[in-house]
This record gives structure tokens, sequence and C-alpha cells, in this order.
């Protein structure tokens, strides 16, 4: 469900980008929570919201941060925006967009780390698997996939965690229940999370340059994108029916073996 939301969340950016304004979006009779967020970011995009909401994205509170670098990066290109245009060198204003953003990350990351840290692994888990909890799209099985994926990588999954959905966000809590060197953490969490800023960040800088090409297909970039969106929501469909039922064949598997009796001796 979460690629789901993020695949919707990365459209509707895509769709501020190329021209969609967030006056627009406040004049929708329903906003989600999100929505709101992100009309309120798109209304304030300064080098302190990009850092804010990028520790909230990076903790244990879901927001895709492919909805917070590149419309800043795109934006810190714009020489009109005073609050991002600080150079005449585009690519260093986006640096800066990097930078922030990935000060954000570390934040969040650091907020994850001590957390669990201080908690521990039980506290965690009854956290994870609370209303709250789901709430806040955690649960146990997502912090156990984090765990699992820092025991078999060691110290360097929090370098490459930072890249992978789904665990990116969490990884810093296994990190936390190991006691993990804070000094190691902190270096590899922010190699990281730079990496993957860097990445959304010029996918921004990438569409400003192609402003001129955007806004002459702009019609027929959101048709197209709606089409990648649409197949992108079936992939996953498909692909959770398919972990449905193999994980049902499983459970019935380990059913049949449990009732078969076992010789008398």
């Amino acid at each position: 469900m979460k690629k789901i939301f993020c695949c919707i969340l990365l459209a509707a950016l895509t769709f501020n980008v190329f021209g969609q304004t967030a006056d627009t979006l406040a004049k929708q009779e329903k906003l989600s929570a999100t929505d709101k967020v992100i009309s309120w970011y798109n209304s304030h995009l300064n080098y302190g919201t990009v850092t804010l909401l990028m520790a909230v994205e990076s903790s244990f509170i879901p927001f895709p941060s492919e909805v917070i670098v590149p419309p800043a990066a795109y934006q810190a290109c714009d020489r009109e925006n005073e609050a991002l245009y600080k150079t005449d060198s585009k690519v260093v204003n986006v640096i800066f967009v990097i930078l922030f953003a990935t000060l954000g990350a570390l934040i969040g990351a650091l907020i994850n780390y001590v957390l669990a840290l201080v908690l521990g692994r039980p506290i965690v888990y009854w956290f994870a698997d609370s209303k709250v909890g789901h709430l806040l799209m955690l649960n146990g099985e997502k912090v156990k996939k984090a765990e699992d994926y820092f025991i078999d990588n060691g110290k360097s999954s929090t370098l490459i965690g930072r890249l992978i959905p789904a665990i990116r966000q969490l990884i810093s809590i296994p990190a936390g229940l190991a006691k993990m060197n804070i000094g190691v953490f902190v270096l590899f969490t922010t190699l990281g999370a730079a990496l993957w800023n860097t990445i959304l960040a010029f996918l921004g800088y990438f569409a400003h340059g192609q402003k001129d090409l955007i806004d002459k297909y702009n019609g027929e970039l959101k048709i197209a994108l709606w089409g990648l969106c649409a197949a992108f929501v079936a992939y996953l469909v498909v692909k959770g029916i398919r972990s449905s039922k193999a994980a049902k064949a499983k459970a019935a598997e380990k059913a049949d073996s449990e009732n078969v009796e076992t010789p008398a001796e």
C-alpha cells in the first residue's frame, strides 16, 4: 500500500512541477492530510521547510522524499524564487537543496536511532503493532524486515538501505537496537541520504532545464504519467495478489505438515 501511496503522490508532485500551482490545489474541496502538507510546502518552499519535511520523511512518520526534493531543486533553478535561488549557478543552488535535505534526513534518522536505543526492542515492536503505529503505516513485520536486512548486511546497511524502498526510513531502528557506533551511523546515513537526495534533486534540475518543452506538451505528459501510474499500481496489485496466494499456500502446507501424525515410539 505504501508503494501505491508514494506512486500517487509522485504523480501529484509531477503535475505541480509541470505547471499545477498550490493555489489550484487549495481550491480543491476535499484534501487529504498529506495533500494539505504538500500544498503548504509548495507555498512555503525554502531551505527550512526542506530540512523539516526531510526530517519527518526520515523518521517513522511516512512522507515520501519524492515530493520534497525534486520541486525544491526545480524552484532553486528559478531566479524569481528568492527563497531558494541564492547564486547565479543553478548547480550550486541545487547542491544547497541536497545539503539541507541530507541534514533533515540525518535528523530524522537520529530520532529513530535514539528512540530505538532508549526504548529497546519490546517497546519498539509493541508500538509498531499498536493502533498509532498502524496509522503511521508501521507494523512489526516492517520493523522485522528492516532488522533482518541490518543483520544480514551489517553496518553498511545504514548506507545501502537508504536507497531501498520500505527499508530506507526504518533502517535506523535496527541500528539503534544493535547499539551501532553513533559516529559510524552518522557517516553511513549521511552518505546514503546524500546519494538518494542527489538523484532526486537532479530530476528536479533536469525538469527545469526542459521547462519550455514540458510547457508545450503539458497535457500529453499528464496523460502519459497517469498511464504509467495506473500501470505501476496494477503491477503492485497483481504482485500483492500473487504474494498473498503464495503465503496462503505456504500456510496450508505448514498446517498439513503439523497435522501429520508422528510415528509412535
